[in-house]
């Protein structure tokens, strides 16, 4: 796929081996992606990563992530600096559109491009928060412990529960990246929730906080916190989780950054109260 723009501006997909240019750019902006994100990304859609070039040099790039056959994720929406207000971002960003088809898209858009995802028929869901800090003193918690590969199962179906699509495909590698660190809690023998740290360039990251509710929240995340040791942290709360945000202020964690959950259209039920912490606002 290829599509020309302004100044020789050419369009192609982006491969893992492009990584460290999408995440560089996105580490610029201080998103502060994870350090080993990029496996786990695209083994969810190896075809949904592009860049535009200007004589073979990247200057921009969008991602589009298919997630079965009607839900689809976009991020990592960047242009170089020095090469902004030329139309590149919006050339890359409709030649990538295309790769969602009819599927109804989703995205984390930063403040200052919401405005511009609405005139692309993008429609505001709600607020996601990021709350940044020092990770604190916590207590073992009971009933958690790590996740082992006999847990995959049982994760991967409570996920599935919790968000917009099934991604069986991202959370094979995601739960095994080295430096992620998987701990799940049980009651009764049930799964009652999973969450996930793994370091990011400024901080260690949550992502996803999973929890039927905020007591399963609070030890999952006195777990995290206990592997952070007193390091910086930061997690992103859906704003409508009222326990989830307010489990990140008794951490003493502050917000730092704000986004808007936004869809092109309907997405399938799912349980949005046991989201305590975003996954990932690249793929949502």
């Amino acid at each position: 796929m290829t599509s020309p723009a302004p100044q020789d501006l050419v369009v192609t997909r982006a491969g893992l081996a492009d990584w460290p240019v999408i995440s560089g750019w996105a580490a610029a902006e201080g998103w502060n992606p994870g350090l080993a994100d990029g496996p786990a990304f695209f083994a969810q859609d190896p075809e949904g990563f592009f860049l535009g070039r200007i004589d073979g040099e990247p200057v921009s790039a969008v991602s589009v992530v298919n997630y079965g056959a009607d839900y689809a994720f976009l991020g990592c929406y960047l242009v170089r600096p020095d090469l902004r207000g030329h139309g590149h971002g919006l050339t890359t960003w409709k030649t990538a559109l295309a790769h969602a088809g009819t599927r109804t898209i989703g995205l984390d858009g930063v403040v200052a491009q919401q405005d511009n995802y609405r005139q692309s028929g993008f429609q505001l869901a709600y607020r996601t928060v990021r709350f940044t800090g020092t990770a604190p003193e916590t207590d073992t918690p009971d009933g958690v412990r790590p996740a082992g590969p006999a847990d995959l199962a049982a994760i991967t179906a409570y996920d599935s529960a919790c968000h917009p699509a099934e991604r069986p495909r991202f959370l094979a590698e995601w739960l095994t990246t080295p430096g992620h660190h998987t701990v799940v809690r049980h009651q009764d023998g049930r799964l009652t929730g999973y969450g996930v740290i793994r370091p990011g360039r400024d901080s260690l990251r949550v992502g996803p906080l999973f929890a039927d509710g905020a007591e399963d929240a609070r030890a999952l995340f006195a777990a995290l916190a206990r592997e952070a040791a007193g390091r910086e942290l930061a997690v992103d709360v859906p704003e409508p989780n009222a326990a989830g945000i307010a489990l990140a202020e008794a951490a003493g964690l502050a917000p730092s950054f704000e986004t808007a959950r936004m869809y092109t259209g309907p997405v399938r039920a799912h349980a949005q109260d046991r989201v305590f912490g975003v996954t990932t606002l690249e793929l949502g």
